[in-house]
C-alpha cells in the first residue's frame, strides 16, 4: 500500500510543498516512484513522517530531526520514549502558563466587577481572600477550584449579597434546628446538609455528595473551618459534619 503526496499531506496536516522539501534535503524521501514519476509514500515513510512532526512540534531543527531519526543505534521505542518525556514535559509547562494567565484574567475580572471595598461591605469583618493563597495551595489543581474560581470572577456585588443572604438564612434555620434538639441523622438535619451541598454546586462548583462527605469531615478537622462553625453555635461544625455525612449516606454516596 502507498499513497500520493496529496494523500499524505492530508493525513499530516501538511502541505505538498512541505513533502516536497523534506524530500529535497533526504529528511524523507518516499520509498516509491509511480510510472510517470510521482512520489508515492509506503507505511515506514508515514511512520517516519509521523516522527518527523513530533520532533518539530518540540522545536528541533530539521538539521537535528535527521541526525536523531538517521542514528544507526537509535531504537524506535527509544523515540517514542523521548518524544513522551519532551511532551510531558512541554505540557506541565503550558499547563502552568495557562493557568498563569487565567489567574491574571480572573485578577482583572474580579478588579472590575467588584472593589476590594465592595467585598468588605459585603461580607462585613470577613475577609473573602483570608484563606485565598492556601486554597489555592491546596486546591488549585483541580476542576473545582478552577471552576469556583471562574464563577467568582463573573459575580457582581449583588451576587455577592444574595450569597449572603442564603448563607445568613441557612445558618439561622440550622442554629434554630440545633436548639430544638433536632439530631444530625434526623431528616430535618439532613435536609438542611442537602440544602448546603446544593449552595456549594448553586455558587461555586459541583459538589457530588462524596465530595460533600470529605468537605464535612475537613469542617472538624480543620480547626479554623471548626471555629467557623462553631461561631455561629457552639457544637454546630460536629453537628453538621455528622448531618453531611448521614445525607450522603441517604443517597448512598
Amino acid at each position: 500500500m502507498s499513497y500520493s503526496v496529496g494523500q499524505v499531506a492530508g493525513f499530516a496536516g501538511v502541505t505538498v510543498r512541505t513533502l516536497h522539501h523534506y524530500d529535497e534535503i533526504g529528511l524523507l524521501a518516499p520509498g516509491e516512484r509511480s510510472h510517470a514519476g510521482h512520489r508515492r509514500y509506503s507505511d515506514a515513510d508515514l511512520d517516519r513522517l509521523q516522527q518527523i512532526l513530533f520532533y518539530r512540534e518540540l522545536g528541533f531543527p530539521l538539521d537535528e530531526v535527521a541526525a536523531l531519526l538517521d542514528d544507526p543505534d537509535a531504537d524506535p521505542r527509544a523515540h517514542l520514549r523521548r518524544q513522551h518525556e519532551l511532551l510531558t514535559a512541554r505540557i506541565e509547562k503550558l499547563q502552568k502558563m495557562a493557568a498563569a494567565v487565567e489567574h491574571a484574567m480572573e485578577a482583572r475580572t474580579m478588579g472590575i466587577n467588584l472593589t476590594p471595598e465592595e467585598r468588605f461591605e459585603v461580607f462585613g469583618d470577613k475577609d473573602p481572600e483570608q484563606y485565598a493563597e492556601e486554597a489555592e495551595q491546596r486546591w488549585g489543581g483541580t476542576e473545582a477550584y478552577a471552576e469556583s474560581q471562574r464563577r467568582a470572577a463573573r459575580y457582581t456585588k449583588e451576587d455577592w449579597k444574595r450569597l449572603q443572604a442564603e448563607v445568613d438564612d441557612w445558618t439561622q434555620r440550622y442554629v434554630a434546628l440545633m436548639t430544638d434538639g433536632g439530631q444530625p441523622s434526623g431528616e430535618a438535619a439532613m435536609d438542611l446538609a442537602e440544602e448546603h451541598r446544593r449552595h456549594i454546586g448553586k455558587w461555586f462548583y459541583e459538589c457530588p455528595h462524596t465530595m460533600h462527605r470529605c468537605l464535612g469531615a475537613m469542617y472538624v478537622a480543620d480547626e479554623r473551618f471548626k471555629a467557623f462553625y462553631d461561631g455561629m453555635r457552639p457544637g454546630l461544625a460536629d453537628h453538621l459534619s455528622e448531618a453531611i455525612a448521614a445525607n450522603a449516606d441517604r443517597h448512598q454516596a
